[in-house]
């Protein structure tokens, strides 16, 4: 057993660290994360105890159906359950009762509490979806986000290579004395920003990184890598108008048929509520029997003549006068007789009229109007909510576009002055001032294209979700 277990913890340690080793998709992201959130398991939840709730009420059109049993035992002077008199002796007793009833009608209540449990159900079911889209949208701006520093640093790892290259040159020419010395210094100081701008980056990555890690309610992972995404979309232009786009929202985010679902479910509520203000007939049946220690059977033996206490005078002689007796012998009546024989059964239909009950019905009604009330206030707010996000949503998305086109014509620019400068610093003519000017110029455009790219591709999914499309 102890080599077995040992070979088992090798098996998953080397299947852990090649998992490590493998680049994270989104949506192997979005799956994990589903799996270990604790909103989205305690959606889950409460749509198994709704579900519950749902068929438990569909189990109460159905006739009950219950039994009981009693045992005893009676001292001294007590009433015979076989014969209903008096006696005085010690006897166990048993009693036996099923019984069964079932609702006929009673303002339709059981019907509409099957309807209203149902739609909730149903509500929780979106829920629980809805649950599970939050932690893909925060996941996925998790995802973006380590991309987006990984780039950055990458980035920054390229301008310092670029500077360091530049400190080399013109070590070599002060040594020589070619240069002058602050030429040297102000070239340094350009390589001092740019590792800490690495050193800015890498915090940045992490940072991103255990955010990503937490979403996902995972350990962090400092080797953790992501697999990039395709930047195709970024040359085609959104074709959806917000109007199109909050059309198909209504009829397929789960936030709108959560709130649609549970304001049907008040509807129901509501009449369930009046169901209490109707008469309730019944119908019942009951079968019955018990059991006597005492319970004794008398069996017929004979007929003999026996003299009374009476007697006849003849000829002034008395005679006693003959009676017959007849003679019979006493026998403990079985007890699966008994039973047979003590069986009874009855049947009743029984009918409740509300009269009156502190008007606890009537109050209820309005309770159920105020709920009912609450959720058409709830789904017309989150319409609106919904059309004023997909307005806001498209007009980022829009505005990220335009940004990342200015910025990547400014890195063309940047980049052209920028070789400009380096050729003249390198060749003698151009000032340190120059080409650090033209450096940090390009640098900090290279870097905006970074976040304005991952922008625009965070508002481009976003829309998505929107519309409902696959968000990888």
């Amino acid at each position: 057993m102890k080599n077995i277990f040992l070979s088992l913890s090798f098996v998953i340690s080397y299947l852990w660290v090649t998992g490590q080793e493998q680049k994270l998709t989104l949506q192997q992201c979005v799956e994990t994360g589903i799996k270990n959130n604790l909103q989205v398991q305690q959606s889950d939840m409460q749509q198994q105890s709704d579900e519950i709730n749902w068929k438990q009420a569909k189990l109460n059109l159905l006739p009950n159906l219950n039994g009981s049993v009693s045992h005893g035992i009676n001292q001294g002077r007590s009433i015979d359950p076989f014969t209903n008199s008096y006696i005085n002796q010690n006897i166990t007793t048993g009693s036996y009762n099923l019984s069964s009833g079932v609702v006929l009608f009673n303002g339709f209540l059981l019907l509409n509490s099957v309807k209203q449990t149902s739609l909730a159900y149903q509500a929780s079911k979106m829920d629980w979806q809805q649950a599970k889209d939050n932690i893909t949208i925060n996941i996925i701006l998790a995802y973006l986000q380590v991309l987006s520093n990984n780039e950055q640093l990458q980035q920054s790892k390229n301008q310092l290579n670029l500077s360091k290259q530049q400190v080399d040159r013109l070590e070599t020419l002060n040594q020589q004395g070619a240069i002058n010395p602050s030429e040297l210094s102000d070239l340094k100081g350009q390589y001092a920003g740019d590792q800490l701008s690495i050193i800015n980056a890498q915090n940045a990555l992490e940072s991103s990184k255990v955010t990503l890690c937490q979403l996902m309610n995972i350990p962090y992972n400092k080797n953790m890598e992501l697999e990039k995404i395709s930047t195709e979309t970024l040359a085609t232009k959104y074709e959806d108008t917000p109007d199109k786009i909050y059309a198909t929202a209504l009829t397929q985010l789960a936030l709108i048929k959560s709130v649609d679902l549970r304001k049907l479910s008040a509807e129901k509520g509501v009449q369930v509520a009046k169901g209490a203000l109707f008469p309730t007939l019944s119908f019942g049946a009951n079968t019955n029997t018990n059991y006597s220690s005492a319970a004794n059977q008398e069996t017929f033996l004979n007929s003999t003549s026996v003299a009374s206490t009476d007697f006849v005078t003849v000829n002034n002689t008395q005679y006693n006068v003959m009676k017959q007796v007849n003679n019979y012998s006493s026998q403990k009546i079985a007890y699966g007789k008994q039973l047979k024989n003590n069986r009874f059964t009855s049947f009743d239909l029984s009918l409740r009229i509300p009269i009156f009950n502190s008007l606890q019905a009537r109050n209820r009604v309005k309770q159920a109007q105020l709920v009912l009330k609450n959720f058409q206030i709830i789904a017309s707010a989150t319409r609106t909510a919904l059309q004023q996000n997909i307005e806001q949503a498209y007009i980022n998305m829009s505005s990220a576009s335009e940004r990342y086109k200015t910025i990547l014509d400014q890195v063309k620019a940047y980049s052209e002055s920028y070789r400009i400068a380096e050729v003249r610093f390198n060749s003698g003519l151009g000032t340190p001032i120059d080409y650090l000017t033209a450096k940090n110029n390009v640098d900090r455009a290279n870097i905006n294209l970074i976040n304005a790219k991952y922008d625009y591709i965070l508002r481009i999914k976003i829309l998505d979700y929107y519309e409902g499309k696959p968000l990888w």
